[in-house]
Order: structure tokens, then sequence, then C-alpha cells
């Protein structure tokens, strides 16, 4: 189990202090803050000056430059995105098939400044909090981050729909990082109470440490929860047909733990006939839940819901209907079930799958 540490004081040169990072002035977005963040977690610029301007003479005089500039070349420490011709993507995708082979997938989404930094610096981020991560655990963790976070930061800024064409979002989410540091803004007609315009740099110092508090949760939650996850729902795989001969129910040993992704890079690893299509597990308050599987790249469609009868009835009508003591609860949408023993959810999952079987 790995623990995140502490930024090193030992790691913190005093050139630090005589660097500068430079990025354009005036409005600001998530890109430009999340890539000043990640510097500054480097010994290299801990301490470093941050410069906003847009003028090429200044620019120039400085050690670093993102997000403006018009230039993009890693040996001159220059990151911009802006100009004719730029084609840079993260690495490819790489998508498991059945039996265990892969394909690499190509990028649709360019680098942003967010995304030129993480590329080149990224996986030093990540060993300043984990110095004693394994290769195989950095290079996961490295390609888990910006899947999770930083492709979406790419994708809002150089103007990739999250739709295919033609398709129309049903709902907006407002509640992403981009948003939230759009709004660190100024607004068009905001003022102080002293009627001066509020402090852009000020505000931009705020998008920064907005951003570090999101990339520090979702590293953390990858390396400290999601990547030792995966040695239970191996387990749990393993042991399936212990569970139920059917070999589409596991149960895992701790609950709580992430182990969607997991299950569907297993399955295709160990080529398993069958699909799983519950998982049970017992939550906080000790209640066992039975929890059916979605398809894969899909939130809400299950490969087998709970059976329609059952949804939306609770506790004593729920046992008079299913015929199974102790059960208490089914969502209305299927997609989860409670019972008050293991036996009770595990028979809750063996009943649906005898009455409603799936295809694989």
């Amino acid at each position: 189990m790995f623990k995140r540490a502490k930024l090193s004081l030992d790691e913190d040169p005093e050139s630090s202090h005589s660097k500068t990072v430079a990025v354009h002035s005036g409005t600001f977005q998530a890109d430009e803050a999340m890539g000043v963040w990640m510097l500054r977690q480097l010994p290299s610029y801990r301490h470093a000056k941050l410069i906003r301007s847009r003028e090429l003479q200044v620019l120039e005089s400085t050690d670093i430059v993102l997000d403006v500039g018009g230039v993009y070349d890693h040996s001159k420490l220059r990151y911009d995105h802006h100009q004719r011709g730029y084609e840079e993507y993260f690495y490819p995708k790489k998508i498991l098939q059945p039996g265990g082979s892969s394909k690499e997938e190509p990028r649709c989404t360019k680098l942003s400044a967010s995304g030129l930094i993480y590329k080149h610096y990224g996986k030093q981020v990540i060993q300043t909090y984990y110095p004693e991560l394994t290769e195989e655990y950095l290079e996961l963790a490295f390609h888990r981050i910006y899947d999770t976070l930083l492709e979406a930061l790419d994708a809002i800024d150089t103007g990739v729909e999250m739709a295919p064409e033609g398709v129309q979002l049903v709902y907006s989410d407002a509640t992403g990082l981009a948003r939230r540091v759009s709004r660190l803004n100024p607004r068009w007609n905001e003022v102080t109470e002293t009627g001066e315009s509020p402090d852009m740099d000020e505000r931009f110092l705020q998008a920064v440490e907005m951003c570090g508090q999101d990339f520090l949760s979702v590293m953390t939650a990858i390396v400290e929860s999601d990547l030792p996850a995966r040695t239970h729902v191996v387990q749990a795989l393993l042991k399936r047909h212990e569970i139920d001969e059917s070999g589409e129910v596991i149960k895992l040993e701790s609950g709580g733990l992430p182990w969607k992704h997991h299950l569907y890079d297993l399955e295709k690893e160990t080529n398993i006939p069958k699909l799983i299509k519950f998982v049970l597990y017992t939550d906080t308050s000790g209640m066992w839940r039975v929890q059916a599987v979605t398809v894969e790249g899909k939130n809400f469609e299950n490969r087998c819901s709970l059976l329609e009868a059952w949804r939306g009835v609770r506790d004593d009508e729920l046992v008079s209907i299913s015929n199974i003591p102790g059960a208490r609860f089914v969502h209305a949408a299927g997609f989860i079930g409670g019972a008050d023993t293991y036996e009770g959810a595990l028979e809750m999952a063996r009943e649906t799958l005898k009455q409603q079987p799936s295809e694989s």
C-alpha cells in the first residue's frame, strides 16, 4: 500500500527561487493553471516567480513558457499549442482485446498547455509524491491520471466535442474543473468593494490551487485505492465458481473498492466464457449489496438488471414478493439491491439469472 508523501524540503534547491514561469495575461483557463501547479511540484520550479504577460520580449526572458508565445519546443522549454500546424497528442490508448491482446487507439484530443506539461513532466510529479512506485505502477498511474482528469482539460481547451457529431447531449454538467476555474475569472460587471476591478493575478493563483487539489485527489485515489484493488478483483474472478456455478457472480471481500474497469480488463485478459453479471459486497453499514455490472462504456445500461417485479420495493413487501428472507430493497432502476445477509444477496442474483438469463 502506497502513501502519499509530503513535498521534500531536501529537494528544494535555492536555484528554484531564481526561475521564472510565464503564462499569458488576461482571462485564464484551467489548462495553464494546471500546468503551473504541476511545474511547482518539481524541485526546479518550486519557488519560481510567476509572470503573466503576452509581450514576446518579456516571454523571451523567462525560463519556461506555457500557453502563450506561439512555440512548442521541449528543448527550449516552450509549451504553447495555439500555433498553426500544431499536432501533438498524448500517447495512444491501449485497448484490450478478448484473449489478452491489445491494440493502440490514437487520441482525437490535441494537447493543451496542461497536457504538454503532463506529457513531459507528469511522471516526475507523481514520483515526487510516490517515490517508491514500481515502474509498472508508475506507468499505470501516469496513463490513468491523464484519462481520468487531464484529457478533459485538453479537450475543452482545444475544442473537442464530448459527443459524436449529430448527437445532442441530454444534459450539461457545469461542475467540472474547467468550468470551476472559468468562474474564478471576474464577471463582466464585477467590481470590488472599493470600486476597483478584481486582481487577476490573485484569481489565477486561486485557480492554480484549485487545479492542484483536483490533481492530488485524483492521483491519490488512483495510486492508493484503484491500483491495489486489482488484486482483489483477480481473486474474486478466480473464485467465481465457488460463489455460484454459473460463474456469473463474484464476491468482493472488501466493500467499496473500485472494481469496474479492473473487471472489464480482466475479463478480456482471461477470455472467460461468461461475463460477470453481478457483484456482491458489503456497504459501510454492513448490509450486503448485489450490484449489476454495466455494459462496458455505459453508465446506466446493465448486462442484467435485477428483476422488474422487485424494483422500487422494500423490506417486508420485497420479502413477500421475492421469497428471499432478509431482502431489504431493490433500486427502482434495477441496478442494485440489498439484503441483511450474504446468502440473501446471492439468492437475489441467482433468482434474477434464473428468470431472465442474459447473453454474455
